[in-house]
This record gives C-alpha cells, sequence and structure tokens, in this order.
C-alpha cells in the first residue's frame, strides 16, 4: 500500500507541473559527459540513470579535505562517521547497505576484500589529484558486477595538460590540524601528468563521545601520493598509468564509542592502487577498445596495549588484495546505435591473524590465504533516435568461482522535449551481491561457525522514474526522482550458525533536487531525500537510514577575486544500536543542522588566502550511538600556484 501510495503521489506532483526538480546538481551542467554511467564518454542530458557529479571547482569553493565531506549532503547517499579524523565511514545509497555501493578510482574497484562485508572506509580518501567525482544511484551490476546493488562511486584523477603548473598550499586549525600539499600537472599532444603529494596531522577529539565522559583526543596523521602519467604515441592510441598511495595512522577507541576512551588503541593503514590501460581506436573510431589491468593492495594493523581501562593485550593484522583484467569494445555502428560489449576477470585474495592475551593466557585466531575469482561477460546497446530518445539495454553474466553464475539487466530510457526543456527518465535493474572471503571461509570458534561456503549472492531489484525541467536557459533546474529498492537473501551472522541467507529489506523514496542562479555569480543549490526502509525479518527500519535529510548550497563569487560559499546539511532522526549495554538495545538518534562556511580570496593570480568554519553554531550531534563529532572549528591557509 504505501508503494502505491508514493507512487500516486509522484504521479500526481508529474501531471501538476510542467517543471520537477532535477535530479543533478548545478555541478553537472558544468560538464558535458560521464563516464560510470555507461562506461564510456555520454552526456549526461542522454543518461536515464539518477546521477551527482562533484567537479574539483566545487571541492575547492567547498575547501573539503577529504571525500567523505564532499559526499556529505548529497542526495539519497548517507555518510556515517564513528569518531573524528579516520574513523570508520559508512556509505549508504538509497538505503542500501554500505557495502552494497561499488567505490571506484579511475574504474578501478577498491573495496577492500578482506574486510567481513567487502565495504569501503571513506576515513582515508582525500581530495587529492581529484578531477570529479560521479555518483551513479541505483542497481548497477550489469555493468560492474558484484557490491554495485546501491550504485557506484567513482573518483576520477585529473589529466594534466598545457604548461607546467605548480601548486603549493598549507593551512592550519582546529584540534592543532596542520595540513600540507603540493603538486604538478602539465601535458602536450604527446604527454601528460599530473602529480600530487598531502600530509595530514591533527591532535583531533575524542573518538568516544563526549557527552558520555570522554576526553581524550585521538590523532590522525595521514600521507597521501596520487598520480597519472600518459602517453599518446599515436593520434589513435593511448597508455595510462595511475598510482595512489595512502599511509595514515589513527588512534581508535573502543567499538562501542560509549565509555570507551582508549590511550593506547592504534590503528595503520596502507593502500596501494595501480593502473595501467591502452586504448586503441580503429577504423575512424568506429571500433575502440580498452585493455587494464590494476592492483589494489590494503593493509590494516590494530594494536591496543594493556592500560587501566583495557586488561587485554591485542594485536591483528588485515591484508587484502584485487587483481583485475578487463577488455573493453565500442562499437559505433550507426549514429543512432551503439554497442559496448567486454570481458573482466576479477580475483580477491585476503588474509588475517588476530592474538590477545589476558592475564597470561594467549589466544590465537589465524585466517589463512583464501581467494576467489570472478569471469564476467557483459553486452550494453544503446539507442539514440530523433535527438530526443535515448534507451540503455544491458545484461550481464557473472561466473563465481564458487556459488557459480549470475545473469543480471538493466533498461534505461530517456525522452527529451528540447521545445520545453523537459526530460522524463526512469531505470530498471537487477542487482547481485558476492559473498565475502570473510563470511565463506571465516574459520569456526568454540562458540560455533563463522563462514559458510554454501552461500548465494545477495540479490536486488530496483527502479525509478523522474523527470528533470529547464527554465531561463538553465538558470532554474528542477528535479524529481522516485525510487524503490528491494533486496533478498541478504547475509547475516547468526549465533550457532554463523553467516546464512536469511534477510529481505526494502528502500524506497523521493529525491528532490533545485538550481536556481538569479544572477551570474550566485547560485543556490537545493536537494531534499524522503527515504523509507524495513528490514522484511524484524519489520523495523534499517539502521543509520534517517527518513528525512535536507541540503542547501549557496556559493557567491565576488569581485572576480573572491568566492563565499554557505552549506547547510539536515539529517533527521534514524535508529541505532547502544552496544554499551548487554544485550545491545536500539536506541533513537536525534536529528541534527549543520552550517558550514567557507570563504577565499585571491590577492594575485598566484596567490590565495583561505579559511572555513565547520559546524558554525556547535551543534552537538551524533552520526552513530557512542561516537564523537566535532564542535565549532576553525581552520585558515594560503595557496601559491605558478
Amino acid at each position: 500500500m504505501k508503494r502505491f501510495i508514493y507512487l500516486v503521489s509522484f504521479l500526481i506532483i508529474l501531471t501538476s507541473f510542467p517543471f520537477f526538480l532535477h535530479a543533478q546538481t548545478k555541478e553537472i551542467t558544468l560538464e558535458p559527459v560521464v563516464v560510470t554511467a555507461t562506461r564510456v564518454e555520454t552526456p549526461i542530458e542522454e543518461i536515464a540513470s539518477s546521477i551527482t557529479v562533484i567537479h574539483s571547482e566545487e571541492i575547492e569553493r567547498k575547501q573539503k579535505i577529504s571525500v567523505l565531506e564532499v559526499l556529505r549532503g548529497l542526495p539519497g547517499l548517507d555518510v556515517v562517521q564513528t569518531g573524528g579524523m579516520g574513523g570508520t565511514t559508512s556509505i549508504f545509497l538509497r538505503g542500501a547497505n554500505s557495502e552494497h555501493t561499488l567505490v571506484m578510482i579511475d574504474g578501478v574497484e577498491v573495496n577492500d576484500p578482506i574486510s567481513p562485508g567487502r565495504s569501503y572506509d571513506f576515513a582515508h580518501l582525500t581530495v587529492d589529484n581529484i578531477e570529479r567525482i560521479e555518483i551513479i544511484r541505483g542497481p548497477q551490476s550489469t555493468l560492474y558486477g558484484s557490491d554495485a546493488i546501491g550504485g557506484v562511486i567513482n573518483i576520477i584523477t585529473k589529466k594534466g595538460e598545457g604548461k607546467p603548473i605548480v601548486n603549493l598550499s598549507a593551512e592550519g586549525g582546529s584540534f592543532t590540524t596542520f595540513r600540507e600539499t603540493a603538486g604538478v600537472s602539465g601535458g602536450n599532444k604527446w604527454i601528460n601528468y599530473s602529480l600530487s603529494l598531502s600530509r595530514l596531522d591533527s591532535e583531533g577529539i575524542s573518538a568516544a563521545g563526549k557527552k558520555y565522559g570522554n576526553y581524550e583526543r585521538d590523532g590522525y596523521q595521514n600521507t597521501s601520493i596520487s598520480s597519472r602519467l600518459g602517453f599518446t604515441p599515436l593520434d589513435n592510441l593511448y597508455i595510462d598509468f595511475i598510482l595512489r598511495y595512502v599511509n595514515a595512522e589513527s588512534e581508535l577507541d573502543s567499538s562501542s564509542g560509549v565509555g570507551g576512551d582508549d590511550p593506547n588503541y592504534i590503528q595503520r593503514i596502507s593502500r596501494f592502487l595501480f593502473k595501467t590501460e591502452a586504448g586503441l581506436s580503429l577504423f575512424d573510431q568506429f571500433w575502440n577498445q580498452k585493455l587494464g589491468f590494476a592492483i589494489n593492495q590494503n593493509n590494516r594493523n590494530y594494536k591496543n596495549k594493556i592500560d587501566p581501562v583495557n586488561p587485554l593485550y591485542e594485536k591483528s593484522n588485515y591484508k587484502g588484495e584485487l587483481l583485475k583484467f578487463d577488455w573493453q569494445h565500442h562499437l559505433k555502428l550507426h549514429k543512432t546505435n551503439s554497442i559496448i560489449f567486454g570481458f573482466e576477470y576479477e580475483r580477491d585474495e585476503g588474509k588475517s591473524k588476530y592474538y590477545s592475551e589476558f592475564m597470561g593466557w594467549p589466544y590465537l585466531s589465524v585466517f589463512p590465504k583464501k581467494t576467489t575469482n570472478t569471469k564476467g561477460y557483459f553486452l550494453q546497446d544503446e539507442i539514440r533516435l530523433w535527438d530526443r530518445f535515448f534507451a540503455m539495454f544491458g545484461i550481464r553474466v557473472d561466473d563465481h568461482s564458487l556459488f557459480g553464475s549470475e545473469t543480471t539487466y538493466r533498461i534505461a530510457p530517456a525522452y527529451l522535449i528540447k521545445e520545453t526543456g523537459t526530460k522524463v527518465k526512469g531505470t530498471f535493474g537487477t542487482g547481485f551481491k558476492a559473498p565475502t572471503l570473510y563470511q565463506l571461509f571465516a574459520p569456526a570458534t568454540s562458540w560455533g561457525p563463522i563462514g559458510n561456503i554454501n552461500l548465494k549472492p545477495e540479490k536486488s531489484r530496483g527502479w525509478d522514474i523522474g523527470a528533470e525541467q529547464e527554465f531561463l536557459k538553465k538558470r532554474v533546474i528542477l528535479g524529481a526522482t522516485y525510487f524503490r529498492n528491494d533486496f533478498k537473501n541478504l547475509i547475516n551472522f547468526e549465533s550457532g550458525l554463523g553467516y546464512i541467507n536469511i534477510n529481505k529489506a526494502k528502500a524506497e523514496g523521493i529525491e528532490l533536487l533545485a538550481s536556481i542562479k538569479p544572477i551570474d555569480d550566485l547560485t543556490l543549490s537545493f536537494n531534499y531525500t524522503y527515504t523509507d526502509t524495513e528490514d522484511k525479518k524484524t519489520e523495523r527500519e534499517l539502521l543509520r537510514r534517517p527518513k528525512n535529510k535536507f541540503g542547501l548550497d549557496i556559493n557567491y563569487h565576488f569581485l572576480k577575486k573572491g568566492n563565499v560559499n554557505l552549506g547547510v546539511i539536515y539529517v533527521g532522526k534514524r535508529d541505532d544500536m547502544d552496544w554499551s549495554v548487554w544485550p545491545a538495545r536500539r536506541v533513537e538518534l536525534d536529528g541534527y543542522t549543520l552550517v558550514n562556511l567557507a570563504a577565499s580570496y585571491n590577492i594575485t593570480k598566484n596567490f590565495q588566502l583561505f579559511g572555513r568554519i565547520d559546524n558554525l553554531f556547535n551543534k552537538e550531534y551524533e552520526e552513530a550511538k557512542g561516537w564523537g563529532t566535532p564542535g565549532l572549528s576553525f581552520f585558515g591557509g594560503i595557496k601559491l600556484s605558478f
């Protein structure tokens, strides 16, 4: 009944107004094409998927230093961090679980193979060398295979061009935070390059919530390197090399957060990503192909010494590696039709070791090296008719080394009414997520089994329908989208049984967006998301998903030298678990509103001053039960370019 009410309500809005809130922010209009939605560069107006694109200019205007800060406030997306800098960070797309979002950097999967759910922790990803971030909402397994049940986030690095440019910056602020960056980029017809290095140090806040009596600061350090090198030896041939490396150290508190001050609990992580890709165009661009190889390594180490609040000595390490080979073909059969097809081979590998000691009694748990591999075959047909109708039909078969094959499909039509600036769109597709290494192979304990090699893949079916409307030569852009996702075979841990396929869930809602540009130098962007979720087993809402979320961004550029950005984020009430008591109990977290302010001014074309204020009104809030969040904080710095 709820589903019917939502759909009818949406159709009433659709037929009552010839203009609808645009399902894309202003930043999308600055970039005529996207890559992630189709795997090739495609004009945005031809895409039916719900897309948000964040460009480097917006990141710079808001002065964000991490990708998780950039993602906060976006439609259909929720960010939850346990503690301050370095705290584990989860992303929920349209109500799906955090491990149901596939995260990529330049098309390379970076989800951690050895984490229990194979999710990606955004805590350590800085904005260095990022050209844009493309977020595609809804099932995307037809193009990307496993993990893309909720959607895909693809971070695309900068491609150097023109004369060499050197950038240097330094900033400091609250919590004894300092950040330094250096970069160089450039290119010509034959070669392009970009390189960025950054260092971040902060004494931080207490990872465990201050409101629960925790005051010990938990510091954070991050060193990041990002580089891209490309060669074009022939007009129809290119070769790219991409590398990204992160080394970070976080001071942690107890896993519950509440009452969890721990003076010597340390996490050290290192991440290494390398990709090489060659592209060849033949027969006057009729046949375009790409051949790529990538490796992604994740290492995590934890150490917790004995202290007055912790009588247990603990040490553990987790090593995961992803190898991927892909070969993609794009045939431009006619101006009205093109086909994309390809093959992917992916291998997951992981191992871990945990050691603890209590009053002289040792305990050792070893997860030996395990591997799985998947072969994927995909085909997508793109149709363009009358420069108005665009449709994509895709199918994919993935062959997993344990559970066998899985077939997914997707349909995504869009229709433009150019005379009125109207776009009507919709998508329907299926998705799946393969069981993780840990879920399959985790060794049994004296309390019972954990891993289960008989697990089936998690599955989803999702659809959406929406419309977009432009006014006054794109000075006003409005849009609305209704979405529905159903999940089954969800994997859950049951005491005495281990991991089993048991749960079903659903998520549905509405995304409303608007962008208004009353004058050339002033832009106002608004978004609102309503999400209704349900765990079919318990008939309760899914944890950490607010029903209501609101975002407002106002940006003003003045005197051709300065910029002011005001951001407002509202997150409504949502449920979480309180793990400080036994048995753990379900609690409701209060809603909260955050206001952030950033400003910059170019003293000369080579010298810029910038500053920002986060949580302007010093709001006390929780993203996760028991974990700390920063209050009013100030940051400022300088940037040089030559």
